[in-house]
Parts: structure tokens; sequence; C-alpha cells
């Protein structure tokens, strides 16, 4: 996309209010597309490969994982983007740095390495993973010789930084500023967290179909599934049950994104938003329909009862659980059990520096250090 095609109100590369440590611009890559590059080449990046979405890394090679979902948001999101001529480069970098962060095992990971901050530790501040995304990129990879981090652009930074406490905004300083002003991010930023539900509750509905752990005729129960899917078999007769959950997804997909893209027009028109300071100050501008928006909290309530919840998933959910509380609460007792680079002097750090140790693994590195620390 050339800068002429975008909107008055899109975020511009040549207005960027820069880097943490200023370099010199790269004369072949705006700043976003080299944001972009960064994450994708980091090592934080690669380990997404073997982090959970929903199904643990080690169940399946067809399920999605936090690397395949992160792809599927930038993907959604450059479209969006394209249709209503916003910055497709600064959506995908926010759309794949979004979930740098996560813990292995998914959010059973997240709320168990939670907990044991906040129990152990509870002056340093628990464990968030959209915080822990900020984190990586600002601190924690190691690729450059004159700075920590990736060195980040800051509207890409705006961006991975989605929900903020006051008390960590306050800490986290420029970045945060807008949760204290009560402001609005880009369009760019607000986009990229609509295309990650978008992505999410699809996907999910295809890994638990494919799972066996929720039917076809469960989700008949829910609108937007049971619309598209009654009008597929209407119009496809002799074709597999396989086929039809596809082409039932990929139109669900479709609905979503064209309602995003049109009430986003339409709220961007309402409140006469012209420049990127009008998006601002104006209220959160890119959202469904209220039709749409009722039919995917449905979708999401579906999911969170039959899928997230099931016995099974919660079995693993509590055994993943068991190893993250298990290997904090070593560490913690005995420092030694790191690897040299994450062992420090200071307690608070010390126990946010097990905490980056812990949220850097994959799912199956955390299994053998478990085992490893505990098997006799």
């Amino acid at each position: 996309m050339t800068m002429t095609t975008l909107a008055t109100y899109a975020t511009k590369p040549e207005d960027t209010r820069g880097r943490i440590h200023p370099e010199i611009e790269d004369p072949g890559r705006n700043p976003f597309q080299r944001d972009r590059d960064r994450i994708i080449h980091s090592s934080a990046f690669r380990r997404l490969e073997y982090k959970t979405q929903v199904f643990v890394n080690h169940e399946g090679d067809l399920f999605r994982t936090r690397l395949t979902h992160s792809l599927e948001v930038a993907q959604i999101g450059r479209a969006l983007a394209r249709t209503l001529r916003l910055n497709e480069d600064l959506v995908e970098a926010i759309s794949l740095a979004h979930d740098l962060g996560h813990t292995p095992f998914g959010h059973a990971g997240q709320d168990a390495l939670n907990a044991c901050m906040r129990e152990k530790i509870p002056q340093a501040g628990g464990f968030e993973h959209n915080l822990q995304s900020l984190r990586v990129v600002d601190e924690l990879e190691e690729r450059y010789a004159s700075f920590n981090g990736l060195n980040l652009s800051f509207e890409t930074r705006e961006g991975i930084l989605k929900h903020c406490s006051i008390s960590h905004a306050r800490m986290l300083g420029e970045v945060a500023r807008r949760f204290i002003n009560r402001t609005q991010p880009s369009l760019e930023a607000q986009l990229a967290n609509l295309a990650d539900e978008i992505a999410y509750n699809n996907h999910d509905v295809d890994d638990g179909l494919r799972s066996g752990l929720i039917t076809v005729e469960q989700l008949l129960s829910v609108e937007l599934f049971a619309s598209h899917y009654q009008n597929v078999c209407n119009l496809y007769q002799n074709v597999s049950e396989k086929r039809l959950v596809s082409e039932t997804i990929r139109r669900i997909i479709n609905t979503l994104i064209v309602d995003l893209a049109q009430n986003t027009a339409l709220n961007i028109k309402t409140f006469q938003i012209e420049t990127l300071k009008d998006v601002y100050n104006a209220p959160v501008l890119v959202a469904f329909s209220t039709p749409i928006r009722k039919q995917a909290n449905e979708l999401k309530r579906f999911l969170l009862e039959n899928l997230y919840r099931h016995y099974k998933v919660m079995r693993m959910s509590g055994k993943a659980k068991r190893i993250i509380v298990d290997l904090y609460s070593a560490f913690l007792e005995d420092p030694r059990l790191l690897p040299k680079d994450y062992r420090v002097q200071d307690e608070l750090k010390q126990a946010r520096s097990i905490a980056d140790y812990i949220a850097g693994m994959t799912d199956r590195y955390a299994i053998k250090e478990h085992k490893r620390l505990f098997l006799i």
C-alpha cells in the first residue's frame, strides 16, 4: 500500500514517534516494516510454534499453536486494514507480536504464573501476558549489540499493550499514557485487537470439532454458526462433513470481517474522524455492529462452556498449572537451579526473572524441565 492511498486518519510511517534508542532509518523499509521483520526474526516468535493455543502442543499436529494463531491474526488484520485504508504494515507488526509474552500452556499457564507471583512475592506485581509481550520486545530479546530488546517503534509498542492497569501504566511511561488519560490507541491497534478475536473464535471452533470435544449438533444452537451451516448444506448436497464445516467457518470469518469494516467505516463517519488526533480522542471506533456483536458473544460463551471447560481440556489445564507452580516454587526456593543468566541478587528482580524464564518456555520444554527437577 503506497502512502497516497492511506486515509488521513491512518498512522503514517513518516510521522512515527520513533524508537527508544535512535537508529538510522532504512532507505528500503519504513519503520513498521522493520518492526515486523524484527519480530519475525526474534527467538520469542519462533518459540510460539510450540506454545499452546487451546490444545497442548504434543496432543496433535493439526491443532493451532500460538504461532499459527498469530499468522491468522495478521492475515485478517491486513485484509481489514486494506479495506479501511489503514496502515497494513503496522497492523501486521502488532498482530505478529501480540502473543510473544504468553506462557506455555495457554491461559492456564498464565493464571498459574500470576497466582505464584501474587502469593509468593506480592510486591513483584503479578504476571500478565500482555505486559510480558511488551517486556519481551523492550527488554528480553538479545539480538543487538547496542540495546536490549527489539527497539520497536512507539506505535507498534503501543498496539502490543492492549490493556493495562493504572499502576502499571504509571511505571511504563509514555507508551501507556493513554490508560491514564483515557484516550484511544491508533485505529491499527484497535483493528489488530478485533482481528485477534475473529481468529481465535473461529479456529477454536475448527480445532474443537477436529478434536471431537464439540459437535456440529451442539453448534447448531449458536445463531452465527447455524445460519451459515444451513446455507452451506442447502448449496452443497453431496459434500463431506469436513468440507461443510470448513465452508461454514470461512463464511463466518467473512461475515465478521465485512461487518467490522462496514461498522467501523460508519463510526469514523459518525464521529467525523479526519486525523489521528481525532482517533485518540474519540470512543473506540473499530467495532462490530450490535447484532453481529451479540452473535459473536454468543459464540464466545458457547466455546467457554463447551470447549475451554470441557473436562479433557480442564484435566490438561490442571496438569499444566501444577507444572508451572512446581517450577516457580523450586526456582524461588533455590535460584541456583536456574540457568546462570537468570540469577540475580535482588529478591524482587529474582522473582521477575523466574517469571521471565518460565514464560519464555515452550510447552514441551516446561514438561522436560519439570521432569529434570522432580523425577528421580
